[in-house]
Order: structure tokens, then sequence, then C-alpha cells
């Protein structure tokens, strides 16, 4: 009978630690990838403006050298700069639309972004650079006469740039609605394994607490099982930590990247580590609870 009784708590032990880890690296990603706010925290640290002219750079590079894209490019520096605030705020209702859209709340994506904003902060910047710097076949003008000159060319200018952008699944390719549909199934199959684990983590604590039918061996048995999963689990995240997080800083990429990506890689991995000193926590509680217990005596 006490060999039964010990296969069973090894066995039960064993599913337990095992549950516990694979719920840990579940538990993280819902915390960080599947969590929206997490994504347009971790976007919104990113230097937005050391991106814009990195792009800028790459784009101009492509082009030969004017005196009308210097200063283009000068007034988009600048309207990226005053719409930051903005580029935010966008930036959070599209992940949310899109995670909407990804976790089955919304059966369509659609994306709708009036763009006014844009053009009235582009506008003001290089009607100020136009002023300050104008064409050389303009320099002559008084100040009226070049805002009458700015007046008639912005309409031509801006006539590219449209009020609205929109976006949906006619816009979308084939393929990618494809791909998408299949990322929402995954991430349906992971909410309800997820749940399902909870389940199954909760079972086998009361089933391993029904084969022990005492206080101090269940407490003992999940004491250890938390404890020793939980250092684990912080050994994981460690490992992982101080081993990617160099790697990141001599990859080849620009600067900005090079102080957003370990902090990406730290802030991803925190809810990991949160959950490690938690179930050390709850083994440490439980180990007490087994040594101070003293069970009622029987007469």
């Amino acid at each position: 009978m006490k060999f039964l009784k010990g296969f069973a708590l090894f066995i039960l032990g064993s599913l337990l630690f095992l549950s516990l880890s694979i719920f840990g690296i579940a538990f993280m990603l819902n915390q960080t990838v599947l969590n929206p706010h997490f994504i347009t925290s971790e976007v919104n640290k990113l230097d937005i403006n050391s991106l814009a002219e990195d792009i800028l750079e790459d784009t101009l590079g492509q082009q030969a050298p004017s005196e009308e894209g210097e200063l283009a490019a000068k007034a988009l520096r600048g309207t990226i700069a005053d719409l930051e605030p903005w580029l935010k705020e966008q930036t959070a209702g599209a992940v949310n639309a899109f995670y909407d859209y990804l976790e089955g709340r919304d059966q369509s994506l659609s994306l709708k972004v009036s763009l006014e904003p844009v053009k009235d902060a582009l506008r003001e910047n290089m009607r100020e650079i136009f002023l300050q710097s104008p064409p050389a076949e303009l320099a002559g003008l008084t100040p009226a006469e070049l805002e009458q000159a700015f007046n008639a060319q912005w309409p031509q200018f801006s006539q590219g740039i449209p009020s609205t952008y929109e976006l949906d699944e006619g816009s979308i390719p084939p393929d990618v609605i494809t791909t998408l549909g299949q990322a929402r199934q995954y991430v349906s199959y992971f909410n309800l394994g997820y749940m399902a684990m909870i389940g199954f983590i909760l079972l086998l604590i009361l089933l391993i607490i029904l084969v022990h039918r005492n206080v101090r061996g269940s407490s003992r048995g999940l004491g250890i099982n938390f404890l020793v999963c939980g250092v684990f689990g912080f050994a994981s995240f460690w490992v992982a930590k101080h081993m990617a997080g160099p790697l990141l800083l001599k990859a080849d990429i620009p600067t900005y990247l090079q102080t957003w990506l370990p902090q990406l890689l730290s802030d991803t991995l925190t809810p990991l580590q949160m959950y490690s000193i938690g179930l050390m926590a709850v083994g440490v509680v439980l180990i007490i609870v087994s040594v101070a217990y003293k069970p009622r005596p029987t007469f």
C-alpha cells in the first residue's frame, strides 16, 4: 500500500512540476505577446524620432539630393516630433483593434485614422521652413508674397496625402488574411489551453492532498514542488536575461534599438520572474507550515 501511495505521489508530483513549468511560459506569453497593453507600452518606449530619422536617411540615400528634398525631410522630422503624442495614441488604438480581431472579440479587422492632424502639422512645419529658407527663385520676395506663394503650392503638394487612412480585410492581401485567420485559431487554442491548464494544476493539487490525507505531508510535498519549480523558473529567467542581453548589444543594429531591445527582453521576461518568485514564496510558506503544524493528539 505504501508503494502504491508513493508511486501515485511521484506521478502526481512530476505532473504538477511539469504543469507548473509549462504554465510559467504560458503565463509569460499571456502577459506579454498576447497583451495589447504590453505591446503598446513597449512600442511607446521606442525612440520614434530616431526611427523616423533612420527611415528618412534610407529613403533620401536612394535619391539624388535636392534642396526641395532636404527641406521636405526637415519638415517631416519636425512634424514627427510634434505629433509624437498623437502617434502613440493612434498606435494604442491600432494595437487594440488588432487584438480585438485576433482574440475573436471582433469578427472583422477594421481601422480608420484621420490624417488631418498630420496634414495640419506638416503644413505648419513646411510653411515655417519655406518662409525662413525660400527657394532661390523666390529669395527676393517679401514675407507676404512668400506666404502667398506657399499657399499656392501647398494644395498641389498635399493632394497626395489622404484625409483618412483606412485598413480593412478588403485592402489586405488574401495570403495575409489566411495567415491572420490561422493566428486567430492558434490564439483561441492557447486561451482554451491556458484555462484548462489552470484547472489541471488545481486538480493535481487536490489529488495530492487526497493521497496524503494529512496537512504535514501535503504541505511538505506541495511546498517542495513549488519551491523547486520556482527556483528552476527563476534560474531560466536569469540565464535568458544575462545571455541574450549581451548578444543583443553586440548585434549590428541602430543605436536606438541597442537600448530598446534589452529593455524589451527584460520586460518580456519579468512575468516569468514574478511567477517564479511567487512559486518560491508559496513553497517556503508551505514547508514552514509542514514543520510548524502540530497534529491534534488522538485519544
